[in-house]
């Protein structure tokens, strides 16, 4: 094996099993660490980790490697890499603290072709790390739904320059892939199952989320802006070319966080966000139904916030059956409709709080046979509900310019 820039003390303690360290590069020039396996290999991945250089790749062998500790990344330009997105598996299932199973903070990093499963914590966190790739990786809890799953799996935040492509994620206790107080992101070619929600994208700008399959969650797309949080105003996202399909499984959030409201059954949900552009998507056999649009409706006292959506554009998706079994709260609506649900509710909250009426465009450009039902609650939190006025007509409502596509200065064929 090569231990390129390892410690000496490290090298030593995998020598036997590992053979001898090759001499290290020139001083400034990119390595490829290439790892074998061994019975430390926890210990000693962490130590090429702290131990690369800029511009270096870290190789990890095929195998099914067992972690009792977290792993940390700091350097900037060091590429992760593994076997394959299915032969090299980090496997956290003994691990001894509460946290994630990698965690970056460095910029201009690449994680690929390995798996990760069973952490305590979240999966995979990337904070302050710019220009992130994440590519060909899965992250996935074994047991299955779970509350006592970790949160996220794929989970960059407070960053700049994010790309998600062809991950698989499944077993969240909150959301598959969650990009947080974020800018310039995109997330493609993936696969969301079997989470609380699918795929998050919340207190962040300019996002492109398109050629993904969310399946078999609680709900599949979410997109959301919160209050209390060091980055607000979410805005400028465009959903599209998804397949959105039966994510109908029961909510297994732990309770109090806002994901644990989640209804099952909702394919995509919009809340408290604006500029959000949906279209050229598939919707099939969501219980609930295929868009939810929706206020925040917790009070909140952080006056920066906006807790209505607005500027909301929908045209041109599939809609196949769905709306068919509603649950919780929507079930007694779509009894009193006596058939399925319309495939895209908004909750018709035009203020909140005591905060006076607002103007709130809502874009439905679809054809006639589209069902739209306004629940027309007015004020949120609903605190009056004889003042309850549904319609099944949709709102009027002004064009809204579509955002421009995102372009990531990361983003070059792999």
């Amino acid at each position: 094996m090569m231990l390129d820039r390892l410690t000496f003390s490290v090298a030593l303690m995998t020598l036997t099993a590992c053979g001898p360290a090759a001499a290290p590069p020139a001083t400034g020039s990119p390595a490829v660490i290439e790892l074998a396996a061994s019975p430390d290999f926890g210990p000693v991945l962490q130590a090429a980790l702290i131990e690369a250089r800029p511009g270096d790749t870290v190789v990890m062998p095929a195998g099914t490697f067992h972690l009792v500790d977290g792993l940390s990344l700091d350097v900037d330009g060091v590429h992760l890499k593994g076997a394959g997105q299915d032969q090299t598996r980090l496997n956290f299932a003994g691990q001894t603290g509460a946290g994630e199973g990698l965690l970056v903070t460095s910029d201009d990093v690449t994680l690929s072709d390995f798996t990760v499963q069973d952490t305590r914590g979240d999966g995979i966190k990337s904070k302050n790390a710019d220009r992130i790739i994440y590519r060909d990786l899965t992250v996935e809890w074994t047991r299955g739904p779970h509350p006592d799953n970790g949160a996220y799996a794929i989970y960059p935040v407070e960053s700049q320059h994010v790309l998600i492509e062809r991950v698989r994620v499944s077993g969240c206790s909150d959301a598959g892939i969650y990009v947080g107080q974020s800018n310039n992101i995109i997330v493609r070619d993936s696969l969301a199952e079997a989470n609380v929600a699918g795929i998050e994208i919340e207190n962040s700008t300019h996002a492109d989320v398109y050629n993904n399959v969310a399946i078999g969650n609680t709900g599949g797309i979410l997109v959301f802006d919160l209050p209390d949080l060091p980055v607000k105003d979410g805005h400028s996202t465009r959903i599209f070319n998804n397949k959105i399909i039966a994510n109908n499984i029961e909510n297994f959030a732990p309770p109090g966080g806002i994901v644990a409201d989640l209804i099952s059954g909702t394919g995509l949900t919009i809340m408290a966000n604006r500029n959000v552009h949906v279209f050229g998507n598939t919707f099939d056999d969501n219980r609930t139904a295929h868009i939810l649009v929706a206020g925040y409706t917790r009070l909140t006292e952080d006056a920066d916030y906006s807790a209505l959506p607005n500027d909301i554009v929908i045209r041109a998706n599939t809609y196949i059956g769905g709306g068919e079994d509603p649950q919780d709260l929507f079930a007694a609506i779509g009894a009193a409709l006596g058939g399925p649900l319309p495939e895209i509710i908004w909750d018709g909250g035009i203020a909140y709080a005591t905060g006076p009426d607002q103007t709130v465009n809502i874009v439905v450009d679809e054809a006639d046979s589209v069902g739209f039902l306004s629940l027309g609650i007015g004020s949120i939190p609903l605190s009056d509900p004889s003042s309850i006025r549904p319609s099944l007509a949709r709102p009027a409502s002004t064009p809204v310019p579509e955002p421009a596509s995102i372009s990531l200065p990361q983003d070059t064929p792999a």
